[in-house]
């Protein structure tokens, strides 16, 4: 069975990718933790669009954190060590891992990452696309 999208147009042609970025945002909206927030900061004139997104992971070190991008998906992953020799008496902190996933726009870039306070925060932009217009020869 053949399955119809609103990519299935034949006058869309070469969204194959997007069609599948959109899919992997759908399967990761799901997940709770840890949240976040996202922010558009504001900008001036000519200035490239910034946007923040801060997550909340207290009890995660820098060590335990991973920040990548892989094709326009930009992945943070937090993995605890678990501290051999405790005897708890009641655990309600438990360590544990997570991976939160956010699809980036063509163009977007992350420029920086900090870790303070039990908050992770990273800026990203985006220059504005040049507009380019391309006269196409007709050969015969």
């Amino acid at each position: 069975m053949t399955r119809l999208s609103a990519f299935s147009s034949p006058l869309l042609l070469g969204f194959d990718e997007l069609e599948r970025m959109l899919d992997r945002a759908s399967k990761t909206a799901g997940d709770g933790y840890p949240p976040y927030n996202i922010e558009r900061l504001p900008r001036a004139e000519g200035e490239a669009e910034r946007l923040r997104i801060t997550l909340a992971v207290a009890g995660f070190a820098r060590d335990e954190l991973d920040v990548t991008v892989e094709e326009n998906q930009l992945v943070i992953r937090g993995r605890q060590k678990e501290e051999d020799g405790k005897a708890y008496l009641h655990r309600g902190i438990a360590a544990r891992q997570f991976q939160r996933a956010f699809v980036l726009a063509d163009g977007m870039e992350v420029t920086a990452a900090r870790l303070e306070h039990g908050l992770l925060e990273l800026q990203l932009e985006r220059p504005e696309p040049r507009r380019v217009i391309r006269r196409i020869q007709i050969g015969g």
